[in-house]
């Protein structure tokens, strides 16, 4: 992290620059350019730029559509993907899921959002027999699973506005909703409630409930998610462990780092 008591800006070690920029393209949150990095790293005008087009051609960070602002790339986001699944940091993580898991009766996931949906990054089944299978690895669409509603609930109005008007909201069930205004009016009340559902939108027969995991500036890191056969048990009854869940979330958020 860099402050205003840090060293001059020439002085930051030339093999610190590029990582001190990733850092803080991580932190930013939303596309950034050179200029606003640089506030804060204060290095020549040729240097800066010179590390944006390093990260860029070399898969860490990535242009936006504006051809000026930069975002994470993909070997940015693998790096964190791995980072989060470092076996230390993941028996612990794990050793959550299943207390919850316990608790719940039903089967938990960790799912971060990627490029193309929500990816999911650690789960512990349930102990019933008849169960939903989705393992780990598996990328499922934003607009129809509660994990990804509660993602998208998060976005910023005119990122929400680009993702509405520039991605097929496809039918996976007769459940799922296809209209663009319905899906902001349901967003809202996700927003709202501070949870999101998913009631045999994507998968006929599948309920779900899914809660944020925040950093310490407030924004989703991941979303925690419990899912189950409809025939089992419904959305409103998983709605009666949301404290069990938010309890696991925040453990969770303290596990990250927050």
């Amino acid at each position: 992290m860099i402050d205003d008591n840090d060293e001059a800006a020439g002085q930051i070690p030339t093999n610190l620059r590029l990582l001190l920029l990733l850092e803080e393209v991580a932190k930013a949150g939303v596309p950034v350019t050179p200029s606003v990095i640089n506030e804060t790293m204060k290095l020549p005008k040729p240097t800066i730029h010179r590390l944006f087009a390093t990260a860029e051609a070399e898969g860490f960070l990535q242009r936006d559509i504006d051809g000026r602002s930069y975002s994470p790339g993909r070997r940015m986001r693998i790096l964190a993907i791995n980072t989060l699944s470092s076996e230390r940091i993941r028996t612990v993580r794990l050793a959550v899921l299943k207390s919850l898991a316990l608790s719940v009766g039903e089967t938990c996931n960790l799912a971060i959002p990627e490029r193309e949906g929500m990816f999911y990054l650690d789960r512990v089944e349930t102990h019933w027999p008849l169960r939903i299978q989705l393992p780990v690895g598996t990328q499922v669409p934003f607009h129809c699973t509660a994990s990804g509603k509660m993602y998208l609930s998060t976005l910023r109005p005119d990122y929400l506005d680009r993702f509405l008007k520039n991605n097929e909201l496809r039918r996976q069930t007769d459940k799922t909703i296809t209209d663009p205004a319905l899906l902001r009016e349901e967003l809202a009340k996700t927003r709202e409630r501070g949870y999101a559902t998913d009631d045999q939108e994507f998968m006929p027969g599948m309920s779900a409930i899914a809660v944020p995991i925040l950093d310490d500036r407030g924004r989703l890191l991941s979303t925690l998610s419990i899912h189950a056969p409809e025939q089992r048990v419904q959305v409103a009854e998983l709605t009666k462990h949301l404290e069990t869940l938010r309890d696991a979330a925040d453990e969770l958020a303290a596990i990250a780092g927050r």
